[in-house]
């Protein structure tokens, strides 16, 4: 044993013995396998995002990838092979055990960690288990499906001390923070509104194409899973899933669950009180998909409201930005997107109400941070930027927000009881009704 690993384990030690002492959800027991220099991850669902994090997360050192797996054998050998060639020159080229079900891949004691790249309605089951199995998890956005689903991310996570990271990678960007910094220093002063948005120029071709059999290599009652037995199409699959109810809910839950969670961290809040939507498929009715391309979302916290807009095909958002958040406050305005942040003051008669100052640009790689602090609270033990807690949050707004424009009203939510006040249909809404034979693990 080196030297560096029997201090890994003695730190380790303590900081289990100091649990009792640790915030709520703070994972406290550290991995069985993890040297204080070698973390081995592996991948589920390797396409998009999936494999974006799992790249981003090799470049931070003694980080190794032991295992792939995708439901796509085109994808899995597609990766394998990229994989190989990114081993650097004059090491072992790596060769990654490659599965076609998480449930055998959870099954190797010699993976620590595990990313979580697959469609949405693949996010709960794995993550649960992966925490069962006593691995940490780093899960794309949104977290879930459903709300009930992310609650019991939450008390997985939880119960068995995992580190589990949500991949909304603004909360490790450090122009973010110095905007939400600046926005609870009350220099706003009082803060009325909040408006978040995407306004995304792709989408404006999604043409209705026939059902057809599956593409070899693709075991597609796998990659159903939980959803709805269906033909396959190849709209409801790679990429296009998410304007699909079955797996996603558009660019809410896929740019919402970004933005909406800048203006929870920056007003410090985690349930409304009240949730009205408008909207629909008014840009292009003729598109396939069933998710609106426009849509507006109001949220009620008692002291300011939330708004949330989104638009596909154009990207001439608020602000002249394609996406952003701004928080509106009675002497002035932060507007805050990937690409920087800048104070716009209000003027009373043609005097600024605050000073002005240059528009702060962002500099570095978000996404390299978010996954570096991943890696680092995997040996830290410590809470991760974006925590489950976090995740379950900005999805409860998200799937609030799809659920009242799917019904047509006000909804007004319990926290307390998790339930939408006076109204059956909706609550049910909020639980997870999964395709048998798969059911929610018991957490």
């Amino acid at each position: 044993m080196t030297t560096s690993r029997r201090r890994f384990l003695r730190q380790s030690t303590q900081i289990a013995a100091a649990g009792a002492l640790l915030p709520t959800g703070l994972a406290a027991a550290p991995p069985s396998s993890v040297a204080a220099d070698t973390i081995s991850v592996a991948l589920i669902g390797g396409n998009s995002m999936g494999w974006a994090d799992l790249t981003s997360m090799l470049k931070n050192p003694g980080v190794r990838c032991v295992a792939l797996c995708d439901v796509d054998q085109n994808v899995l050998n597609k990766r394998a092979a990229e994989l190989e060639k990114m081993t650097p020159v004059g090491t072992p080229p790596t060769k990654p055990v490659l599965y076609n079900d998480f449930r055998k891949l959870l099954e190797n004691k010699g993976i620590d960690a595990v990313v979580i790249g697959t469609p949405d309605h693949w996010h709960c089951l794995p993550a649960i288990m992966a925490c069962q199995a006593g691995k940490d998890v780093y899960v794309e956005k949104p977290m879930a499906t459903t709300i009930d689903e992310c609650n019991l991310m939450v008390a997985a996570a939880r119960k068995h001390q995992r580190i589990v990271q949500v991949g909304q990678w603004q909360r490790s960007g450090e122009h973010w923070k110095a905007a939400v910094d600046f926005v609870r220093s009350g220099k706003l002063g009082t803060i009325r509104t909040v408006k978040t948005w995407a306004y995304m120029p792709y989408g404006k071709t999604f043409p209705v194409l026939p059902d057809e059999p599956a593409p070899a290599g693709v075991d597609y009652a796998m990659w159903l899973g939980p959803a709805p037995k269906r033909p396959f199409n190849r709209n409801r699959f790679h990429g296009s899933f998410r304007y699909f109810w079955d797996y996603a809910g558009g660019l809410m839950t896929d740019w919402g669950a970004h933005m909406i969670d800048m203006a929870l961290w920056g007003m410090n809040v985690t349930a409304p009180k009240s949730v009205v939507a408008a909207g629909g498929r008014f840009g292009f009715p003729d598109h396939a998909g069933e998710t609106p391309d426009t849509m507006q979302v109001v949220y009620d916290f008692g002291h300011f409201t939330l708004l949330w807009e989104q638009a596909i095909g154009i990207a001439r958002g608020p602000y002249d930005r394609e996406h952003g958040v701004a928080f509106i406050g009675n002497l002035g305005t932060v507007v805050v997107d990937r690409n920087g942040w800048e104070l716009l003051p209000e003027t009373d008669n043609g005097q600024y109400l605050l000073p002005a100052q240059p528009p702060k640009r962002m500099y570095g790689n978000d996404l390299d941070r978010h996954t570096r602090n991943f890696v680092e609270c995997i040996r830290s033990r410590q809470q991760p930027n974006a925590p489950a807690e976090v995740g379950r949050n900005v999805a409860l707004h998200a799937h609030l927000g799809n659920m009242a424009y799917r019904l047509g009203r006000k909804l007004v939510w319990n926290e307390a009881t998790q339930t939408v006040v006076d109204d059956p249909k909706a609550t049910e809404m909020v639980k997870a009704h999964y395709n048998s034979p798969w059911q929610l693990p018991t957490v």
